[in-house]
């Protein structure tokens, strides 16, 4: 295989056109390729004039060294396609299967891969399945009560299923997980093009049917997959050695579960879950995190800043990715930026308020949103000294604030109220877009103040790389606090808690930062069990 890079054409080509320009950069005929696929496709919009496509290809020839040897191109090489391999089993017997807590990304990828492999693992998820999911946060947009089980944060699939369905990751990963989990999700029913493209999404829309996808093939394998199912204690024992583990779960106050192995990927937002654990000493600390405001443009102007009208009709609604060290220290940045999308209200506890932002498959609504956050330090919820629960209680201080000023509806506030500390009184030439009911506000005391100076700050530069973002009637939204789990449980080289037989994974364990992470952590936490123990059957 032929590993040939930087191919770049215009924005309106075919796939014949690509082959053609592959095989003039190798100084070969069209015909003597036999095969080639799009390893990775990005957009070089550097030169707004000369927007291109850039690829990576693999390419199969006859002769392949040959061929490399007289194209003479410093973009090509010889490349055997790593190809992601499942560990052989352990020796370990398991009496009883393992179970996965949480069906987010990091407990269906866990869950899949095991069930793959035979070893009929246990699902348990606090909330509902995926349908049940879509009517009962449709109906808390609504005006309807939230259900605190079953929400935005909670149910199949986990937080990410109600967002954009970025699969994007900066994590390195030469074991090759995150192709593995790509393919997966296009196997499932995602776009094929998630596998290739720079910054793949699969939207709210089609990653429910997604998720539903996976539940089904892991009890068509032998897993089961137990819904409203909250793990609400932990029976860990002592041990003569003088170690601790863990021998079982409660469910639902009643209901005791035998376990030997416990994979804890129970999402960012699990807070009740966390009490529980610190109340029976598992091993925890707080960590740091970040907080802001969401912010709404209309999507044609993030267009015309990135690529231009004419290009943005071909290439489809436009991202962003900003940053800006603030001059008191904080770091402030766009996070989960959603292209055509919405504001959503991402509750999960009664009394406290949390946004998110979402857009479907098409990315066709009318605005741009993202979060703009900064960066929070142990130090501003009580230091070193402080519990580890403490960024936790920062984060619900925030959302009770957001909770009052919105009367339980999503507080909102025009930029340049927010700049002069009023509330506003109208909307302006941006079409709010939400998902759930808002209510003007005066957002300016929900964060505290050293972290609304880094945001205006941040705000003021972000408007000098994209014109307009700094727009008077920008929309802001309050209060975006689930950017990352609060907390880290520690798990040594083997991914195991210092309580035996616990798996702390994925995001809310702090190992993770988004859906194509918290997927890669959950294949590598079934892999660390895989070693470890044989399947139920005894055999692979």
């Amino acid at each position: 295989m032929i590993r040939l890079s930087q191919v770049k054409l215009p924005i309106c080509h075919s796939k014949e056109d690509l082959k053609k320009k592959a095989a003039k950069a190798l100084r070969i005929s069209p015909e003597e390729i036999q095969e080639f696929s799009i390893v990775k496709q990005s957009i070089d919009a550097r030169k707004r004039e000369e927007i291109t496509y850039s690829y990576v290809l693999d390419i199969k020839t006859l002769r392949e060294e040959r061929v490399i040897k007289r194209a003479k191109n410093p973009n090509a090489a010889v490349k055997k396609a790593p190809s992601y391999q499942f560990p052989a089993s352990g020796t370990e017997p398991l009496s009883v299967p393992p179970v996965v807590i949480g069906t987010g990304p990091a407990g269906l990828f866990c869950g899949l891969m095991l069930a793959r492999a035979g070893y009929g693992p246990i699902l348990l998820e606090r909330g509902g399945p995926v349908e049940d999911r879509i009517r009962k946060v449709e109906d808390f947009w609504q005006g309807r009560p939230l259900d605190p089980q079953c929400n935005v944060q909670f149910g199949e699939g986990g937080a990410g299923t109600f967002s954009d369905g970025k699969l994007n990751t900066l994590v390195k990963d030469p074991s090759g997980r995150n192709g593995e989990v790509l393919k997966i999700f296009a196997q499932f029913g995602a776009d094929p093009s998630v596998c290739y493209v720079n910054k793949p999404h699969i939207g709210t829309d089609v990653l429910s049917q997604v998720v539903r996808k996976i539940r089904e093939e892991i009890i068509r394998l032998g897993g089961q997959v137990r819904f409203y199912s909250q793990v609400t204690d932990f029976v860990i024992m002592d041990q003569e050695n003088g170690s601790r583990s863990l021998e079982g779960l409660i469910i639902n106050g009643t209901e005791r579960l035998d376990t030997q192995a416990a994979v804890l990927a129970v999402g960012h937002s699990a807070r009740d879950t966390f009490e529980t654990l610190y109340k029976n000493g598992v091993p925890m600390e707080a960590k740091s995190f970040a907080v802001g405001l969401r912010i709404q443009h209309p999507q044609e102007m993030i267009d015309e800043s990135q690529y231009g009208r004419e290009a943005a009709r071909i290439l489809g609604a436009a991202s962003y990715k900003l940053t800006h060290q603030a001059s008191n220290g904080r770091g402030v940045y766009s996070f989960c930026m959603c292209p055509g999308g919405y504001v959503v209200n991402a509750s999960s506890e009664e009394g406290r308020l949390a946004v998110n932002g979402m857009s479907y498959h098409k990315r066709d609504g009318k605005n741009a949103n993202s979060a703009i956050i900064v960066s929070v330090t142990r130090e501003d919820f009580g230091g070193e000294s402080a519990g580890p629960l403490s960024g936790m209680e920062f984060q619900r201080r925030l959302e009770e604030k957001a909770y009052e000023l919105g009367g339980g509806k999503i507080p909102v506030q025009l930029y340049k109220d927010f700049c002069h500390n009023r509330q506003s009184t109208e909307f302006g030439q941006v079409t709010p877009e939400f998902c759930g009911g808002v209510q003007l506000a005066n957002l300016r005391d929900l964060l505290p103040l050293e972290l609304t100076e880094a945001f205006l700050e941040g705000i003021t530069r972000f408007g000098h790389i994209i014109p307009g973002f700094d727009r008077e009637d920008a929309i802001l939204a309050g209060i975006e606090s689930r950017t990352s789990s609060p907390v880290r449980i520690p798990r040594d080289e083997m991914l195991e808690s210092r309580i035996r037989g616990l798996f702390p994974c994925g995001e809310g364990a702090g190992y993770a930062g988004g859906i194509t992470s918290a997927a890669m952590d959950g294949i590598r936490t079934a892999e660390v069990l895989a070693k470890r123990y044989q399947p139920l059957s005894g055999k692979m």
